[in-house]
């Protein structure tokens, strides 16, 4: 009963509270015309179906596209220095100045190196007249050893001539002249021999008158002409000695001429080692000469970096040269970044490179103002940006936590009609690809 009591007080609660609610509301407006409220929901409709159709282009289009605005212009940032040590006399270019290839950016003072070069270039002439001279004397000199070559064989061919002719005549004189002398004596021996003996019989008979003294004066005669032609014999056997012996003198002579043009011949030809030597002197005065056209060369070359030129068309920046100042081989001067050379590298997730190929088209919107460029994928970096970096993270701890990793996409943009002039490397750009 209680219970019942509580309810119904709270029911007359609420009652008056809605009828004080009701005393301040607006009196209800009369329902709208049909006609009305059917456009009006004809109207909520068509932008609901306008806004989907955008959302789901949108959503188509983004199935074929990866973007990211972790990206930045690139290009070639080409260091100008100075290859020798010298001072500096004229600078002829200002930062931000357009250069073109070839141009002369800065002078170094090049009095030392032209007195070089003048060095240089008399070390040369005085190495070619070295050359020169030693390839005279070198045909010169193997003409004579050729000729001195030539008369001592001529000359030793004829005294083995010589020699063999006294041994002919030795040989001759010591053994056939000889032997007939022997042979000679011999027989003028038996005569004479004989003629004695006939001598010696008939000298009785002479005096006992058996014999006439005619007969026996023939007989005398006989003995004396044996023994005329024996003495006749022995000194032509004597002869024939003497003259073997002076043969056999001749014979040593002609040995001695023969050993003497052997001498000369063997002189002649050691002198084909003084012409090796001239020639190897020769060979040694050439490279002499090519030596000092090398060091005129290196002296020429210094003399030309001198004046430093651009080596190719660009924009100078970072210029630091002065006149004036002193500088050192491989000091930088200046750089110079050439503005036709530009691409952009855009730092895509893991994530976003499924599709990413290289030939790809590409779009590049510039932070600095808005304009879009195209372009085509160029290359995939073969490793992530954070693996390329100065502190590459270690992985291998207990406290791994798997981030995603971004790629670097180096996108060739297209070439920009009338040049470039708002891409500089280091510009942040948004970038996207259209994978389909």
């Amino acid at each position: 009963m209680e219970t019942n009591a509580v309810d119904y007080e709270l029911d007359r609660e609420l009652e008056a509270i809605a009828q004080e609610t009701r005393k301040g509301e607006p009196p209800p407006k009369p329902p709208k015309s049909p006609a009305k409220s059917r456009r009006k929901q004809m109207i909520v409709a068509g932008a609901i179906l306008v806004v989907v159709a955008a959302a789901a282009y949108l959503w188509l289009s983004s199935l074929n596209r990866e973007s990211t605005d972790n990206a930045q212009v690139d290009g070639h940032i080409v260091p100008v220095s100075s290859k020798i040590y010298g001072n500096i006399t004229a600078v002829l270019v200002n930062d931000n100045e357009p250069v073109k290839k070839g141009q002369v950016l800065v002078r170094i003072d090049a009095r030392d190196h032209q007195a070089k070069v003048d060095q240089a270039k008399a070390a040369l002439a005085y190495a070619q007249s070295q050359a020169a001279g030693a390839h005279v004397v070198v045909p010169m000199m193997r003409e004579t050893t050729q000729s001195n070559t030539s008369s001592a064989s001529a000359q030793l061919s004829a005294m083995q001539a010589d020699l063999e002719r006294a041994k002919v005549d030795y040989d001759r004189a010591a053994n056939a002249d000889i032997a007939f002398a022997r042979a000679n004596v011999d027989a003028r021996q038996a005569t004479h021999d004989r003629a004695q003996a006939d001598l010696r019989r008939m000298k009785p008979l002479v005096d006992k008158e058996e014999i006439s003294h005619l007969q026996y004066d023939s007989y005398v005669a006989a003995a004396r002409v044996a023994g005329s032609e024996l003495q006749a014999a022995k000194e032509k056997l004597a002869a024939s000695l003497q003259d073997a012996a002076t043969k056999k003198s001749a014979v040593l002579a002609a040995q001695a001429r023969v050993q003497q043009a052997s001498a000369g011949v063997l002189e002649s030809r050691a002198n084909w080692k003084q012409v090796d030597v001239r020639a190897a002197d020769a060979r040694s005065a050439t490279a002499g000469v090519q030596q000092a056209r090398a060091n005129l060369d290196a002296a020429e070359l210094n003399l030309s970096y001198t004046a430093i030129s651009a080596p190719l068309d660009g924009v100078v920046t970072r210029k630091s040269a002065e006149i004036g100042q002193i500088v050192q081989p491989g000091q930088g001067l200046m750089m110079i970044v050439p503005m036709d050379d530009i691409w952009v590298t855009a730092n895509f997730k893991e994530t976003q490179l499924a599709k990413v190929r290289a030939g790809q088209k590409a779009e590049v919107k510039v932070d600095l103002s808005g304009q879009i460029y195209t372009g085509r994928v160029d290359s995939i970096a073969s490793a992530t940006g954070a693996r390329l970096s100065l502190l590459p993270p270690e992985n291998a701890t207990g406290n791994f936590v798997k981030v995603v990793q971004r790629i670097p996409v180096k996108i060739a943009l297209d070439p920009i009609p009338g040049g470039n002039t708002v891409l500089r490397p280091g510009m942040n750009v948004n970038a996207t690809i259209l994978t389909n």
